[in-house]
């Protein structure tokens, strides 16, 4: 059994030599054609003075280029950061202060913004261009194949590093997560197995390369199976079912708020006219909205949750629905149970069903840390125990359900509360399309909570009446004080809401339901959409 990324890699070229592997809208690559394009990219790597062990920063866009260099990267031994191509100035400086790679890998777009960060300073090979190093003539002809096993330039083992992988971008220091070349090759052994996958499938990620989702779910579980890879280089709402219909794909994953976005389009007659029928995703919807979701695009949602820390979470047992949830333990399709986890308090004892604690994982693919970071290392891995930092329940069937984030949690008035229940009964208001709550300092010490909220185009909403709306369906002291309408939330690269970007203190427009200076009803006008 494979358990490297090169030999992943391998196994589908000697399997599916001239099977076609990667599809977008400009190529398709055989599995040997890859394989090949690899090999030859680890000579030029190599020629160039990368070294196993090595750092390799590369601005990983989702293209068949970037994937085809951070496989290489991987096979023969360094260690790809993936970088989000989007980072700021400040961002990608101290990136590359803080990890001082061999050298950093862009394109021609970003060439100057990667030297003006420092690269040529901070990079002992200065900067590459990815275009220069992935030669397409590496390989023959579609059809031929060439099942050219990818050559390292030194052993690769399963507990050998294969990246690391930046969890935010900071001016200052990143927690950047180490993963192992074991993590990508159980993960790519187990998706097909938890999806019911096939050879016989296409899957279709537009999620970033410079997170583990596309790389350890999508393209390993592709390799490990046969499967096809679609790529698209993002995420576009209005042209994503077009691209499906296009490349015939049949699965893809999504995160946050992709789906939402895309039940947010014009409904077509031919919504569901495509070869879709598994769509992985997290968090879970409700299953009112779920049941919406697959009705209108003729598809079955699969719900899980894992992280960059441990690509073995949870996920919803095989032709289980338990809606709502994250589903029950990973196990791995051969190796049996591999995968532990309890729900704990803070002292680090297991909690009783039903009850709320942190989620604890304990399998071979938790990281073996964050890079040149022990304390933080050693506060989150605890005698092999992964403490995930998210809340959730757990019941006799091992079924768990999200709380909250641990650190999100707020207190108000002597009480706990999760702002995920208050957004879900906002979220129940017909004119609000999207919301976040936070946590605002109070007067009274602990939380006053926000809600920061969407509405429909051309619909007026009226804050007193909206308070009144979540009042009806929470405890008193959820409710909250202040309130305020933005034309979009914004959101990470994965489509997470970046609630650290939320308008911070009290500006103009914010409604204070315990201002006497203002009415009761102040009516919210949605902005159109030119912004104005």
């Amino acid at each position: 059994m494979p358990d490297t990324i090169p030999e992943m890699l391998a196994q589908s070229a000697t399997r599916d030599a001239t099977k076609i592997w990667l599809r977008t809208d400009d190529d398709t690559i055989s599995f040997g054609q890859a394989t090949a394009q690899v090999a030859g990219t680890i000579e030029r790597l190599a020629a160039a003075g990368v070294r196993p062990g090595d750092l390799v920063l590369m601005t990983a866009r989702t293209t068949p280029t970037y994937l085809v260099a951070w496989l290489a990267i991987t096979s023969m031994g360094a260690v790809a950061v993936t970088a989000d191509p989007d980072l700021s100035h400040a961002e990608l400086t101290g990136l590359l202060g803080q990890v001082r790679p061999r050298l950093a890998l862009t394109d021609d777009a970003l060439t100057s913004a990667v030297a003006a960060a420092g690269a040529g300073d901070a990079a002992e090979l200065g900067v590459g261009r990815v275009e220069d190093l992935v030669d397409r003539g590496d390989y023959p002809s579609a059809g031929a194949g060439d099942p050219t096993r990818p050559r390292s330039t030194g052993p690769v083992g399963p507990d050998n590093l294969a990246t690391l992988i930046p969890t935010s971008g900071t001016t200052g220091r990143s927690k950047l997560v180490m993963q192992t070349h074991r993590a990508y090759a159980m993960a790519g052994e187990g998706f097909p197995y938890w999806m019911e996958l096939t050879a016989d499938d296409q899957l279709m990620t537009s999620l970033p390369l410079f997170h583990i989702n596309a790389a350890a779910y999508s393209t390993m579980g592709s390799l490990a199976c046969g499967a096809g890879l679609v790529l698209l280089p993002r995420f576009s709402a209005s042209g994503f079912l077009d691209s499906a219909r296009r490349h015939g794909a049949t699965e893809f994953n999504a995160i946050g708020a992709m789906l939402e976005i895309l039940m947010r389009q014009p409904e077509r007659a031919d919504d569901a006219d495509t070869a879709l029928r598994l769509v992985y995703t997290g968090p879970s919807p409700a299953q009112e909205r779920q049941e919406e979701i697959e009705a209108r695009f003729g598809l079955r949602i699969v719900c899980g949750y894992a992280m960059s820390e441990s690509p073995y979470g949870l996920i919803w047992p095989r032709g289980g629905r338990p809606f709502g949830t994250l589903g029950s333990l990973r196990q791995h399709p051969t190796m049996g149970t591999v995968n532990f986890g309890k729900v704990a308090d803070d002292d680090g004892l297991e909690v009783a069903f039903g009850e709320v604690g942190e989620l604890l994982l304990n399998n071979p693919v938790v990281t073996p840390g964050y890079w040149q970071m022990p304390e933080e290392t050693d506060a989150a891995i605890v005698d092999g125990w992964l403490h995930t930092g998210d809340l959730v329940t757990v019941d006799a069937d091992g079924i768990y359900t999200f709380v909250a984030r641990k650190k999100e949690v707020l207190r108000r008035r002597g009480q706990n509360l999760s702002p995920a229940e208050v957004e879900d009964a906002i979220l129940e208001h017909p004119d609000v399309i999207e919301c976040a709550v936070v946590g605002v300092p109070s007067d009274l010490s602990e939380d006053d909570i926000k809600a920061v909220v969407v509405v429909a185009a051309g619909s007026t909403v009226d804050f007193g009446e909206l308070r009144s709306w979540a009042a009806e369906r929470l405890t008193a002291f959820k409710v909250p004080r202040f309130w305020q309408v933005v034309e979009a939330l914004p959101r990470t690269p994965t489509a997470r809401v970046a609630k650290h970007r939320l308008p911070t203190g009290h500006p103009p427009g914010e409604y204070d339901a315990e201002s006497a200076d203002q009415p009761s009803k102040q009516p919210i006008e949605q902005p159109g959409e030119d912004g104005r």
